[in-house]
């Protein structure tokens, strides 16, 4: 297949669908998949140079790190999806106004969640279940991930507006430069150097300082279709509070993963038999999760790429090419979800073994496997739909599909099957979660079309401050 040209947004309302979410979606799957295998290898490089006891603090630092990312999403997928809308509308003036007010919010955000963080790093780490054996690793692991945050925040908010403004292939490049200098430099930082953890976390940041230079040249340069202009308003409440109120969605589906990762544990731990058994469930989950979040960030790919299409169409008031764009990423979600299905159910074991050699855990994790996936192919259904109606610049809603799943319906069934079925109850509550998420999803989908189609100009977010 030909792939369209990109830099010129335009063709987002006139190129085949088909064409535009392989064009725009290829290279978010490929920085997304780029990414998960990094998390994989360098807490490989973590194991072996520095040990055990690494693993487990770095481990701590995963629901902060997840709320690093959650404040940079914040900005960084409202603007992006603003500026969507804006370039839709022909206003390029209001898209740059939104380029310049990423960058500076970023920037604040960066300095007030890094040094609050900072300030009360132990207490958060031992919130998050360090003890005396880890808290040494994940303070120094974080202490480095919180300095470099205005490089990071940066970074990842212009990443976005670089794909949301027609340079999704620019966007991948970008992440994937991040990825390759990483793992280059984390085994020369861990066993040449013997920096230890702290080396994983300097890798960390020196690979985004690469990336936050590639973007920051991008929108620099006045080639660019979109580009910082001095004149243009670098703070505004007024877009500040629509990305806020857009970027809401994927804050909060980050920030209740974190916090949904400790019920599941502790349900695990109370309902698993024993203590060993107990953390043996909580590693199979650990085994579920990862498998789980490879295909899940595949599915995000997908709605990165629809993105910019969904917000330039909507904002054209091309509800036919809006429809179109929508329907095709759900055949492509399920069949992504699908085939994370037919894996567990067919290679279970073989999954596990990829993270353990532990037989007991092999057969807890493949009990899991069996409940957790029945439902898992309708997943990519309702990620796509909650992401649509953040695309389209119906925050509310998306806000509300999102925690539907992760907490809306997962903690009352947290509270009630595993007393009945124990540990097969805690996996069934996942299951069942999923499936009522995405039964929600779309009956909300089919009524908000009916409702959209007839109104579309009246919807559309104000062009004036």
């Amino acid at each position: 297949m030909k792939f369209v040209a990109t830099g010129n947004p335009e063709t987002l309302g006139t190129y085949p669908i088909g064409k535009l979410l392989v064009q725009y979606s290829v290279p978010a799957i490929i920085a997304m998949v780029a990414t998960s295998v990094y998390n994989i290898v360098d807490s490989i490089f973590i194991g072996r140079g520095v040990g055990a006891m690494a693993i487990a603090g770095l481990a701590i630092t995963f629901p902060l790190m997840n709320l690093v990312i959650a404040f940079s999403t914040l900005v960084g997928v409202g603007g992006a999806t603003i500026a969507s809308i804006f370039m839709g509308q022909k206003n390029i003036e209001r898209a740059t106004d939104v380029v310049n007010n990423v960058m500076t919010l970023c920037i604040l955000h960066s300095v007030i969640f890094g040094g609050l963080t900072l300030i009360f790093l132990d207490p958060i780490l031992y919130l998050f279940g360090a003890t005396a054996e880890t808290i040494g690793f994940a303070r120094e692991f974080m202490k480095v991930i919180l300095y470099g945050t205005p490089i990071s925040y940066v970074f990842i908010g212009l990443n976005n507006l670089m794909r949301a403004t027609g340079y999704p292939s620019k966007a991948m490049i970008s992440a994937l430069i991040t990825v390759v200098v990483n793992i280059i430099l984390a085994p020369i930082f861990i066993f040449k150097l013997k920096w230890g953890i702290a080396g994983a976390a300097w890798a960390t940041i020196l690979g985004q300082v690469v990336g936050f230079l590639w973007v920051l040249w991008h929108f620099l340069s006045k080639s660019s279709f979109v580009h910082f202009q001095r004149h243009n308003k670098w703070l505004s409440w007024s877009l500040a509070k629509k990305m806020y109120g857009i970027g809401l969605s994927p804050f909060l589906m980050n920030v209740t993963a974190c916090f949904v990762v400790v019920f599941l544990n502790k349900s695990l731990l109370s309902h698993a038999g024993g203590i060993t058994e107990g953390n043996l469930a909580v590693g199979a989950y650990g085994i579920l999760n990862r498998v789980t979040m490879f295909f899940v960030m595949i599915v995000f790919g997908v709605t990165q790429g629809m993105q910019p299409i969904l917000g330039y169409n909507y904002g054209a008031l091309k509800w036919d090419r809006v429809k179109k764009t929508l329907y095709s990423g759900i055949w492509i979600g399920v069949g992504i979800t699908f085939i994370g299905w037919i894996l567990t159910e067919l290679m279970p074991d073989a999954l596990s073994e990829m993270f353990t050699t532990d037989r007991q855990l092999i057969d807890i994790a493949r009990r899991g496997f069996r409940i957790y996936f029945i439902c898992y192919p309708v997943v990519g259904c309702q990620i796509i739909i909650q992401n649509f109606f953040q695309s389209i610049g119906k925050p509310a809603l998306s806000i509300f599909l999102s925690l539907t799943r992760q907490l809306i319906f997962l903690l009352p069934l947290l509270a009630i099957l595993p007393h009945f079925y124990g540990v097969d109850g805690v996996w069934a509550s996942m299951t069942g979660s999923d499936f009522l998420a995405f039964a929600l999803a779309l009956i909300t989908m089919f009524v908000m079309m009916k409702k959209l189609a007839p109104h579309v100009p009246a919807n559309q977010p104000s062009t004036q401050s």
